[in-house]
Formats: structure tokens, C-alpha cells, sequence
């Protein structure tokens, strides 16, 4: 059930960056093949960086061709529906919060797995969560949001704690891994709308 469930995590997590990462292209206005490599980018920086800092090669998309798969699926499929879409940047939004959420969790249930310290476990989410869109913009040549004072990587942080000490009651573990998937998401989206922002250290 455990296995089944992380696979699913995974697989929402591909769809929904690879979706973030078309709609970054084409904010960009990138031809068609620009689009497809900024979406498998985007969807598989972070869990690439992750396999290969703890090891674990091949990296999972070169083993699983599921994954190039769901992305260009994926990728032609927000190519074709984008023009019922009115508002990019909430769309963008909206799934990379989504992507942000699936991919931390993932990540830090690979460093449980790798029997690594829960900080480092948390650190290993956050990459998984975080670095598929600093490639993603660096490449685009945006700044990256980790980068800028959006609270990102924090809600990466923030959630990744919040699963260790949900681990100390009673709850079952899927519900704390559908908990912790929200409350990223909820972070991140929330902070955007309601402008919240990390502190500013330059006068």
C-alpha cells in the first residue's frame, strides 16, 4: 500500500510540474520542442539532482520510461487545452504549488528509505521540490523563486518538519503525507495572494 501510494505521489507530482513547466515555456513564447524540454526539465531536475547526491544510479527516469512518457502526454495535452486557460500565471502557479507539495514528500521519503537523518531527509525534499524550477528559470532566464525573497523552499521546510512531528501521533501515514502535500501547497499559494514575503536584508 505504502509503495503504491508513493508511486501515485510521483506520478501527480511529474504531471504537475511538467504542466508549470509548459505554461513557464510558453510565457516565453518557446516553439514546441523549447516547451517539451523546459516541461521535462522542470518535472525532472529536482529527482535527478536528489538520486544522483544519495547515489541511487540510474536516476529513475532513465530506468522507468513511464516518466518521458507522462511528460510529453502531458505536455501536449496543456499544449492543446491552454487556450481555455485565460490566466497563465495562476495556472503556473496553481501546479507548481502542486508539484512543490508531491515532490518534497517524495523526496523526503526517499532519505527515510536511505535510513538518513530527518534533516537531512527534509534538506533531500526540498531539492526534489525546489530544483526542477531553478533550472527551469535559469534557463529562461528568470531569477530563481528560491532565490528572491517567495516564501518556496521555506514551505518545502515548514512541511517537511511538519511530517516528522505528525510521525509522533497516532495518524496513519498516508493522511500525514496528504496533510504535509496541502499544507505546502497551501503555504505557497497563500503567500503569493496574500503577498507574504521572507524579510528583507538589504536597506
Amino acid at each position: 500500500m505504502k509503495h503504491e501510494i508513493l508511486n501515485l505521489i510521483d506520478i501527480l507530482g511529474t504531471i504537475a510540474f511538467a504542466i508549470s513547466g509548459v505554461f513557464a515555456a510558453m510565457q516565453k513564447r518557446l516553439d514546441i520542442f523549447g516547451v517539451l524540454v523546459i516541461a521535462f526539465i522542470t518535472a525532472l531536475g529536482g529527482g535527478t539532482l536528489r538520486d544522483v547526491l544519495i547515489g541511487d544510479l540510474p536516476v529513475a527516469w532513465i530506468r522507468d520510461i513511464r516518466y518521458p512518457l507522462i511528460i510529453t502526454v502531458t505536455t501536449v495535452a496543456a499544449i492543446v487545452f491552454n487556450r481555455l486557460l485565460r490566466n497563465w500565471q495562476t495556472v503556473l502557479l496553481v501546479f507548481d504549488a502542486l508539484g512543490l507539495g508531491f515532490f518534497t514528500i517524495l523526496g523526503l521519503q526517499k532519505g527515510i528509505t536511505h535510513h538518513l537523518h530527518p534533516f537531512i531527509s527534509i534538506a533531500l525534499g526540498t531539492i526534489t521540490g525546489c530544483f526542477g524550477g531553478v533550472i527551469r528559470d535559469v534557463i529562461l532566464r528568470n531569477i530563481p523563486l528560491i532565490f528572491q525573497k517567495e516564501i518556496y523552499a521555506t514551505a518545502c521546510i515548514v512541511g517537511g518538519c511538519s511530517y516528522f512531528l505528525l510521525q509522533l501521533t497516532p495518524m496513519d501515514r498516508g493522511w500525514i503525507e496528504i496533510v504535509c502535500i496541502s499544507l505546502i501547497f497551501l503555504i505557497r499559494v497563500l503567500s503569493v495572494w496574500f503577498g507574504f514575503r521572507l524579510p528583507e536584508i538589504y536597506g
